[in-house]
């Protein structure tokens, strides 16, 4: 039962973030053919949401390490 629980943790720590960065590559490739004069704001900000999501899947995946003792 907690091999189940550790797969589902993970499961959802890997796509959680898949999630967001599709989201923000949608979001940015959008705002990017409506405004290509803004293409350097775009990336910066591509850039600084990308991070913030790799950021919560690698806390997620230490602290599943850590409760789990991995």
């Amino acid at each position: 039962m907690q091999t189940l629980f550790m797969m589902l943790i993970v499961f959802s720590t890997i796509l959680g973030p898949s999630v967001v960065i599709g989201a923000i590559a949608f979001a940015s490739i959008r705002a990017l053919g409506r405004n290509p004069s803004a293409a350097s704001n775009i990336l910066l900000a591509m850039i600084v949401a990308l991070i913030f999501a790799e950021a919560i899947a690698i806390i997620a995946l230490l602290i599943l390490f850590q409760i789990f003792g991995g």
